[in-house]
């Protein structure tokens, strides 16, 4: 069996909050974004971009998703507005991924959408080849069109997740995988 086939069948995500630094380098971050460029893209639209999150710019991030939530939710408790002032602040490195759908008349927003999907998948996929932790996650503000606006996305997108990328403190540990009798037919 060849190690890519390996490395897919034993690949985990691991959670933010078990990562550290150091995130991965400039020219490790521009591999891991052209693997996430290359993708199906049927009419060659690239129907999607990434926003890159390091340093100061998760605080900044994180002050937007925090201000929108307090706003929303004026009764909620300071924790939850400090939770989601953190949302992007536990891995070094955040790579939101947009889908951008543009219009076609021979390629429908549903596949353009699935290549997003696809190109946050090989982000999670080159982040781990190259040793670092990385997870791909959502939570309420990837649908929030307030923190849309603010982080710069047009009217026409919305983000397909956050990869999370870094240095992982400890070994992930398998959990529990669909049986394959269980979700495969033949037609």
């Amino acid at each position: 069996m060849s190690d890519v086939v390996e490395f897919l069948k034993t690949r985990r995500s691991v959670k933010p909050r078990e990562m550290t630094g150091p995130a991965p380098s400039p020219a490790e971050l521009d591999t891991i974004l052209t693997i996430g460029a290359r993708v199906p893209d049927h009419g060659k639209l690239a129907p999607w971009r990434f926003i890159v999150f390091e340093g100061e710019a998760r605080d900044r991030a994180g002050a937007i998703i925090a201000e929108v939530f307090a706003q929303k939710h004026p009764e909620a408790p300071a924790a939850d507005v400090e939770a989601a002032r953190g949302a992007l602040r536990q891995a070094p490195l955040v790579v939101a991924v947009v889908s951008s759908p543009k219009p076609h008349d021979k390629v429908p927003a549903w596949e353009q959408e699935l290549s997003a999907g696809a190109s946050a998948l090989n982000l999670v996929t080159a982040a781990t080849a190259l040793g670092y932790g990385a997870n791909w996650l959502s939570g309420w503000f990837a649908y929030d069109r307030d923190v849309m606006d603010r982080l710069g996305l047009k009217p026409e997108e919305r983000f397909a997740g956050f990869i999370h990328i870094g240095t992982p403190q400890r070994h992930s540990s398998e959990r529990p995988r669909p049986t394959l009798s269980e979700i495969v037919t033949r037609f």
